[in-house]
């Protein structure tokens, strides 16, 4: 499956659970993916293990703590965080994640995207939702453009 088919998909759920929320909201990517989900009807759950709310939602300490089985998971961590949150989807049987990765590294670590190959579990390795959840503001869909430009998505 190629990346906009794995996009497309993950797109469909309705419970995303997003790793790596900041305490520090301003300009953090996790909170900002969190409430461009929240605004487009899904049901988000916030994951940060040294958290209880952040901007007066509730603020699970990791996957296993949400109290249902999230459909998806994206993922805002730095990247050394990455494969402790995709070994948890492979426990819980969660199998669709998006690693944040616009420009640099993002969340992206090679040993999490191998363990998701290994594990069954779908990754997207480049994008953010910010590029496809509408409305897509104007800067993102020129991010987009230029990631389909460059053959990334």
């Amino acid at each position: 499956m190629n990346t906009k088919q794995l996009i497309e998909e993950l797109l469909q759920q309705k419970n995303i659970a997003i790793a790596g929320i900041s305490r520090n909201p301003n300009g953090a990517v996790g909170n900002a993916v969190y409430k461009k989900f929240k605004d487009a009807g899904y049901s988000v759950f916030a994951v940060n293990p040294k958290a209880d709310t952040i901007d007066c939602e509730k603020c699970y300490h990791d996957l296993k703590s949400i109290p249902i089985k999230p459909d998806a998971v994206f993922l805002s961590t730095h990247p050394n965080k990455s494969l402790d949150v995709v070994r948890q989807c492979a426990e819980l049987g969660i199998n669709k994640v998006w690693f944040h990765r616009s420009f640099g590294i993002g969340s992206y670590n090679e040993e999490a995207e191998n363990y998701c190959r290994d594990n069954g579990i779908a990754a997207i390795v480049y994008a953010c939702p910010m590029m496809f959840v509408p409305p897509v503001d104007f800067g993102h869909k020129c991010i987009r453009f230029f990631m389909k430009l460059g053959g990334k998505i």
